[in-house]
């Protein structure tokens, strides 16, 4: 039986958990009984000041750097092994620490050590090349790491998100300051213990769990870091580009969004709508690629209507403990608030609820999946980014008013498309203004190609191979003949 106790964690720079250096903790709630159940140290400036001195200290002793490709693939691949040694704990801390059904956390935390493993494949495989030159000489590229690495993570993918920063920046021999939303800290510090067990020497990942408007700033504003990639709301994305300016920092962002999920009339609507369902609602609709307007032709709109809202309501919330559920709670008694206030502007600017948003019981923080008709696409439920259980169906009649309709969005991260003619999918995927698109599937992630938006869901990209190439510098160098 697995240990359910969280001891104290203490924040972890230069291979060794220390108390805060002023001492103060945060404590962690949590989301199923709004109880307090482990203590964080919380970071400080001064804290983040010393990580990255850590971090650069690391990287110009050049053993990371420096290391052969295949000892530092064997540390990445023993980090993939040791996550899964460790996985039903790991699975526990985020199932306890963001309120999401333990089934999904397990299977976060796979996809969590398949990144290490996909990274460690990807070591010595990323290079330079010999480039012909009407010069008399050799003219060449080298890739050649950046140095320290901050990644600011959010709450509501903890490890995994995570992993999506550092395996990668660990790849290119870079080393790297994490800094993991204040609220949910400890599977970021569990794998900066399953790092150094790995062998990745002391100082090379360091974390530093803490407020964002402390440690993060300190973190982006930090003159010997030199590529920040930030995960989370696009107005702290803003917020996060405006302080990196200053020393001409790399960033990526990976921000906001409200994706559209397009359903012709000749699509196969059993798979359209069980997709559908959990494309919304999965993690509790906290997720930036949740599909949270849904776009049905109006030959099918009735009868996909009748079926998604029969099945919404099938839905098993509850206990994320519990083997069986399917949604947890929201993540904090805030948020939660936050949520049930865009239901009540919804239906002040005129939508209609049919089923879900309420309230179930009084000591986590349940909140029933919602789907909403009669939207308008200028509606704030239509156009903000909830990040809750709830969802606006909209009608449309033509693929040229779908297209139109999807592209009202500020937003641009992700989306489906449901139809059996492949040529109209086609048409759409391309006229469609965002980073990545699913025909006939709601599958958003795959750790072997580019994930990341337009617009204001951020710029550059994480996983796959083009990863790498935010985590490192091309050098040219010309060798002249005599």
């Amino acid at each position: 039986m697995t240990d359910t106790t969280v001891p104290d964690q203490g924040i972890l720079i230069a291979g060794r958990r220390r108390d805060a250096s002023d001492g103060a903790w945060s404590t962690l709630v949590e989301p199923a009984t709004n109880e307090p159940f482990a203590r964080v140290a919380r970071a400080t400036r001064a804290d983040a000041d010393a990580a990255v001195a850590s971090a650069a200290a690391a990287f110009a002793s050049g053993d990371w750097p420096t290391m052969r490709p295949r000892r530092r693939r064997d540390v990445l691949r023993r980090i993939a092994e040791l996550i899964r040694r460790d996985a039903e704990r790991l699975a526990l801390y985020e199932s306890r620490n963001v309120g999401k059904p333990i089934a999904a956390a397990r299977g976060e935390i796979a996809a969590a050590a398949t990144t290490f493993d996909f990274y460690a494949g990807a070591v010595d495989k990323f290079h330079g090349q010999t480039i012909p030159s009407d010069a008399e000489g050799t003219l060449l590229t080298f890739r050649e790491p950046i140095g320290v690495c901050a990644a600011i993570v959010p709450w509501n993918f903890p490890l995994l998100i995570l992993s999506w920063k550092v395996a990668p920046a660990l790849a290119m021999g870079n080393t790297v300051v994490a800094k993991p939303a204040s609220i949910t800290p400890l599977t970021a510090l569990a794998l900066g213990d399953v790092a150094l067990e790995a062998g990745l020497p002391p100082g090379v990942l360091n974390v530093v769990p803490g407020a964002g408007s402390v440690v993060g700033n300190a973190l982006v504003e930090h003159p010997d870091v030199r590529k920040v990639s930030f995960t989370g709301s696009t107005e702290v994305g803003a917020e996060v580009m405006r302080r990196a300016a200053g020393d001409i920092k790399r960033v990526s962002l990976e921000l906001g969004g409200k994706s559209a999920n397009i359903v012709f009339a000749d699509a196969d609507l059993d798979d359209a709508v069980g997709s559908s369902v959990f494309a919304v609602y999965d993690n509790a609709g906290q997720d930036c690629c949740s599909r949270s307007r849904i776009l049905v032709q109006r030959d099918v709109f009735d009868e996909f209507v009748a079926r998604f809202v029969d099945r919404t309501e099938r839905l098993i919330v509850g206990d994320p403990m519990d083997e069986g559920t399917e949604i947890g709670p929201l993540v904090t008694a805030d948020h939660l608030r936050r949520v049930q206030g865009y239901l009540e502007l919804g239906e002040q600017e005129g939508a209609r609820r049919v089923c879900g948003g309420e309230r179930l019981g009084s000591r986590g923080n349940y909140l029933t999946p919602a789907v909403y008709l009669d939207v308008r696409p200028d509606m704030q439920l239509m156009q903000d980014e909830i990040f809750g259980p709830v969802v606006g169906i909209l009608p449309f009649a033509d693929e040229a008013e779908a297209v139109a309709l999807a592209n009202t969005s500020r937003y641009g991260l992700s989306g489906s498309i449901w139809t059996r003619d492949i040529g109209r999918a086609l048409r759409v995927a391309r006229a469609f203004e965002t980073g990545m698109l699913s025909i006939n599937s709601s599958s958003s992630v795959h750790i072997e190609a580019p994930f990341g938006g337009v617009k204001r869901s951020g710029i550059g990209r994480e996983q796959g191979m083009v990863a790498l190439d935010h985590y490192s510098e091309y050098k040219t160098v010309f060798v002249g003949r005599d």
